[in-house]
C-alpha cells in the first residue's frame, strides 16, 4: 500500500498572502501568525513572501486568481475577518470569499490556505487570530506548506 502525505519545510516555496485591510487591528495578527509559521517552521526565505494587502475580503478572491495566473507563487495564504452584523452583508462577503478562493485553487491547481474569519463577534476573532483558539493565519500558512508537498507527491 502507497501512502502520500504531507510535510511542512519548504524552503523555496515562494508564498503570496493576500490579506484585507478591512478589520486590520485583527488581521495584523493573522499575517504575523502566518509569516512567523512560514519562516520558523516552514522554513521559508523572508524574500520568498509576499504580502499584498487588499481593500476587504471581498477582494481576496480576484487578487489570488491575479496571483496565481502570474506563474509568481507556488501557494496563497488568504487571510481577513468578516464579523456578522445585523444585515445579510457577512454572508454575501464570507461566501462569496470563500467560492471565489476555491474556484482560484481548483482552476490553477494551487494551494490556497483559507485564513479568513469567519464569526459572530468581535470576541470570536480576537480568539482566533492569536489568543484562546490559536492563530488562524499560522494555521492556513500551515496548511498549504503541507498540500504543496501533497501535490508534488502526487505528481511524481
Amino acid at each position: 500500500m502507497k501512502t502520500i502525505e504531507g510535510t511542512i519545510m519548504q524552503p523555496s516555496a515562494r508564498i503570496a498572502i493576500i490579506v484585507a485591510r478591512f478589520n486590520h487591528f485583527i488581521n495584523d495578527n493573522l499575517v504575523s501568525g502566518a509569516v512567523d509559521a512560514l519562516k520558523r517552521i516552514g522554513q521559508i526565505k523572508e524574500e520568498n513572501i509576499t504580502v499584498i494587502w487588499v481593500p476587504g475580503a471581498y477582494e481576496i478572491p480576484l487578487t489570488a486568481k491575479v496571483a496565481a495566473q502570474s506563474g509568481k507563487y507556488d501557494a496563497i495564504v488568504a487571510l481577513g475577518t468578516v464579523i456578522r452584523g445585523s444585515t445579510a452583508h457577512f454572508d454575501y462577503v464570507a461566501g462569496e470569499s470563500s467560492s471565489g478562493l476555491l474556484s482560484t485553487s481548483l482552476e490553477f491547481s494551487i494551494p490556497v490556505g483559507f485564513g479568513i474569519l469567519t464569526t459572530e463577534s468581535i470576541e470570536q476573532a480576537i480568539e482566533r487570530a492569536g489568543t484562546k483558539a490559536g492563530n488562524k493565519g499560522a494555521e492556513a500558512a500551515l496548511t498549504v506548506l503541507e498540500m504543496l508537498t501533497v501535490l508534488q507527491a502526487i505528481k511524481e
